[in-house]
């Protein structure tokens, strides 16, 4: 796959609405792959504005996933149909929706859902902001005073029961000097090494400027009891999401893209866990839509001569990258590939997997080459659902060769 990201092509396949009939923004997807259960999260909303937010709800699927089997080209041959690896039919069995967590009676309306799993404890942490009120982030920003608190809850059992909410603002001495901030949206990191780690953009007010956003992470290494900031991005950036991969000598790299206000997204990597990053490049590569727009990146493994074969998490080599391809308005979602992650011109021209209107979105890697993406998605705009869809990278790999 070359660097020709102007040329798009299509990846047409049957969504599945997950949230509907009312007003649903912000989907966050986390993947338990020892159970096979997919939990999908998204805000409820009286109306489209930010500060109507009612709830966080969350639905959990169990996915199957078989093999197409090829028929014998002939009745009259008797042979044992064969099975391709490469082909799966997957199938998601939904619950009820359920709501998680409310607004409180005299304010605070829950955010920016961000789910991130410890592997260890096997134990699911869904991080969301608390803003006060109907205080808006344009206010906070103005104002220079943060009315959002930093949160979570946890689950060991796949969301059937949860705990009750841990607030961490006053832990994070960071906080108090920022004019407002948010997690996510979309899921959080553990890296090989067990560190959790928890996207987060803040505004900041330096020199006397006005604030000004940057990317950052939230991380812990001892499971989730307690948690540090590393430092900042350089460059002025917003949502963002983070990734781990090998580089070529084997040595993990955290990867973080970000929204921006410009016309690319900002791409850092960090060689210390997540603590300092560094801009991969001067130029942009990855198209920003205008006005800005989350995006969603994950890594996954080496796909050259692996299919049908199991693979681990420490095989993680490349990245795949979700994010609106409409350089003017949120349309069009398409899916980029990068083989060589430290090489930001290396990225695939977008595969479009929604060719209408198309907002947020979350990717989970599911195994053997295959992705689910929830996303904001409609036939007039991309507020109407959330939907999600499920392909291989086989499938994008085609789509984008023809």
């Amino acid at each position: 796959m070359g660097n020709k990201l102007s040329c798009q092509k299509e990846l047409v396949k049957k969504k599945e609405t997950i949230f509907k009939n009312e007003v649903y923004r912000i989907p966050a997807l986390f993947y338990n792959r020892d159970e096979n259960i997919l939990m999908a999260f998204a805000e409820k909303r009286t109306t489209e504005d930010d500060s109507s937010t009612e709830a966080l709800v969350m639905k959990t699927g169990k996915v199957k996933m078989t093999p197409k089997v090829k028929k014998t080209p002939s009745p009259k041959v008797k042979k044992t149909p064969k099975v391709n690896k490469e082909e799966m039919e997957v199938t998601i069995e939904w619950s009820e929706q359920k709501t998680l967590i409310e607004k409180y009676p005299l304010g605070y309306r829950p955010m920016n859902p961000c789910p991130l799993y410890e592997k260890t404890n096997k134990t699911l942490f869904l991080f969301f902001i608390r803003v006060e009120g109907d205080c808006t982030e344009q206010w906070q920003i103005a104002h220079d005073t943060n009315k959002a608190r930093l949160c979570y809850v946890k689950t060991t059992d796949n969301g059937q029961s949860w705990s009750d909410v841990t607030d961490l603002t006053g832990s994070l001495d960071e906080i108090n000097h920022w004019a407002t901030f948010a997690v996510g949206p979309g899921h959080g990191l553990q890296t090989e090494s067990g560190r959790l780690i928890v996207p987060v953009h803040a505004y900041v007010s330096k020199s006397g400027s006005s604030p000004a956003p940057h990317a950052v992470s939230l991380y812990s290494d001892d499971k989730g009891e307690t948690w540090h900031f590393g430092k900042m991005l350089k460059k002025k950036s917003l949502e963002c999401q983070m990734a781990e991969f090998a580089d070529d000598r084997g040595e993990s790299v955290i990867y973080c893209n970000a929204r921006t206000k410009g016309s690319y997204r900002e791409e850092d990597v960090s060689h210390n866990k997540g603590e300092v990053f560094s801009k991969l490049s001067c130029c942009g590569h990855l198209v920003e839509t205008g006005g800005g727009c989350q995006g969603s990146v994950v890594s996954f493994p080496d796909q050259d001569g692996i299919a049908g074969r199991e693979t681990s998490q420490n095989q993680n080599k490349w990245l795949l990258f979700t994010h609106p391809s409409d350089k003017c308005k949120r349309s069009k979602l398409g899916v980029y590939v990068n083989k060589s992650p430290l090489n930001p011109s290396a990225w695939s021209a977008p595969c479009v997997i929604n060719r209408g209107p198309s907002g947020y979105s979350d990717l989970a890697y599911i195994d053997e080459g295959w992705f689910a993406c929830l996303m904001e998605c409609g036939e007039e705009n991309y507020t109407e659902q959330i939907a999600i869809e499920m392909f291989s990278y086989n499938e994008v790999k085609q789509a984008i060769a023809k």
